[in-house]
């Protein structure tokens, strides 16, 4: 699992739903959490953050936001040599199976489906940890 001092950086356009992710890692005994509204934002804050000591060490992403889409801040993550092998969840309610195969393509780590439980999103954050360590 990650380690509780992980940096962790919560994008999600619904402050309700950014609550209810920080509220679940902050009960999992996490509490380096940032959070931005928007694929947008979460790209500045990763940007600012990129420093040795104060990176991003995960990202919680939502799919369907404006300006910039979950996915494709995946891809531009992806695409950015620094950040090719940072742990990225997306969260969606979407279960279709081509965007789950276009998610995986893009180099998801795991992908949880909205509305989830405690239990589930702890499971899926210990498998983008296993993931992550397998690289």
């Amino acid at each position: 699992m990650f380690p509780l001092e992980t940096r962790i950086l919560v994008i999600d356009d619904m402050p309700s739903i950014r609550d209810l992710v920080k509220n679940t890692l902050k009960a999992m005994g996490f509490k380096n959490i940032q959070e931005a509204g928007d694929g947008e934002e979460g790209l500045k804050v990763l940007m600012q953050a990129n420093n040795p000591g104060s990176s991003i060490q995960l990202v919680i992403s939502d799919w369907n936001m404006p300006k910039m889409k979950g996915l494709d801040l995946l891809k531009h993550v992806r695409a950015t040599a620094e950040w090719q092998n940072l742990p990225f969840v997306l969260l969606t309610s979407e279960s279709e199976r081509d965007q789950v195969t276009e998610a995986v393509l893009a180099g998801v780590s795991q992908y949880i489906v909205k509305p989830f439980s405690a239990k589930i999103f702890e499971d899926k954050l210990k498998a983008a940890w296993t993931k992550h360590n397998q690289k």
